[in-house]
């Protein structure tokens, strides 16, 4: 005995229920319908690969039926510029750029700077060629040096430490705006000497480069001690043997990587994000080896910035349990 084919009514009302079906679930997802807007940075950097971990993170921990947008950007400054416009929601960002915004903050704005966590720490790299005679940053006077791209975090930190070292970008040395999709390239054909970077270890862009040629990163020793009497967001780190091929270990500085939203987004939906990017770790660090070392211990270290009310409260609700 055969069975009759489904008529064509019976296939709409099959069609109808089963959307009913998926509205009632989308009913029971009370962040279902949230749009999230994530600034990263360059798709070369660990930025980008942790943003693009987190969005599918968020997606599925909060039930969003639309994937949350990352954005590549130029980085840290640019980023923390689209969260004051509110153009994204979450931005990633060096913990030294966004001490320098909130030292310009005006008092009470309700697009003020929170932090979700403290999510691992990127290590500053100044790379040459293996043969390179640059020993030091003082050495960089009248050399051809990659900066990093406008408004990002790199910039903030070569200026730094070029001032430290008693360089002027422009006087006594050609500073090239390039971030990490041009400069290694450049690097490469001879028309830089050197190039300044700021990322986790190790970073994608640096690894492909040393690839291509042999490099080493120069040792920051000289500076660490002045750096920090200007500075507190860095401290210094010593990158092992081994790190894109070298072989000795390196004195750089460190500086902690915090992800950010405004004042004004909900609390619950602060502690969601915080919540599911937790429950998402091992897929996190796959994506980006830097991640890791986000634990809900050392989340909590994101001064100078505020740690958000809905973070707190998931922070307090770990430790209790």
């Amino acid at each position: 005995m055969h069975s009759r084919p489904l008529d064509r009514r019976a296939l709409l009302r099959a069609g109808a229920l089963l959307g009913a079906l998926a509205a009632l679930q989308a009913c029971t997802a009370p962040f279902a319908g949230q749009r999230l807007r994530l600034a990263t940075g360059s798709e070369q950097g660990v930025y980008y690969a942790l943003g693009t971990a987190l969005a599918r993170a968020w997606q599925d921990g909060l039930g969003l039926v639309a994937a949350p947008e990352v954005q590549s950007t130029a980085g840290s400054v640019d980023n923390l510029t689209r969260l004051a416009l509110g153009d994204v929601d979450v931005g990633i960002s060096q913990i030294d750029a966004a001490a320098d915004k909130l030292e310009r903050a005006r008092p009470g704005d309700p697009r003020a700077l929170r932090a979700l966590a403290r999510i691992y720490d990127d290590v500053v790299h100044l790379v040459v060629p293996a043969d390179s005679p640059v020993r030091s940053p003082a050495d960089l006077r009248g050399a051809r040096v990659a900066v990093g791209a406008p408004d990002s975090g790199v910039s903030l930190v070569a200026r730094r430490l070029l001032e430290v070292s008693g360089l002027r970008p422009g006087d006594d040395l050609s500073a090239e705006q390039l971030g990490l999709e041009e400069s290694p390239a450049a690097l490469v054909a001879g028309r830089l000497d050197a190039l300044f970077w700021v990322g986790g270890l190790p970073t994608r862009g640096i690894t492909e480069l040393a690839e291509r040629m042999p490099i080493r990163l120069v040792d920051l020793q000289d500076i660490t001690r002045p750096v920090r009497q200007e500075y507190l967001e860095y401290t210094p780190r010593t990158v092992p043997v081994g790190t894109y091929g070298m072989t000795a270990p390196v004195t750089t500085l460190l500086v902690r990587n915090v992800l950010l939203v405004t004042a004004e987004m909900p609390d619950e939906l602060a502690e969601a994000l915080v919540r599911s990017m937790f429950d998402a770790q091992a897929a996190l660090a796959e994506a980006a080896r830097a991640a890791v070392t986000i634990d809900p211990r050392s989340a909590i270290g994101t001064q100078p910035v505020e740690l958000h009310p809905g973070a707190v409260r998931f922070y307090r609700a770990e430790k209790d349990g």
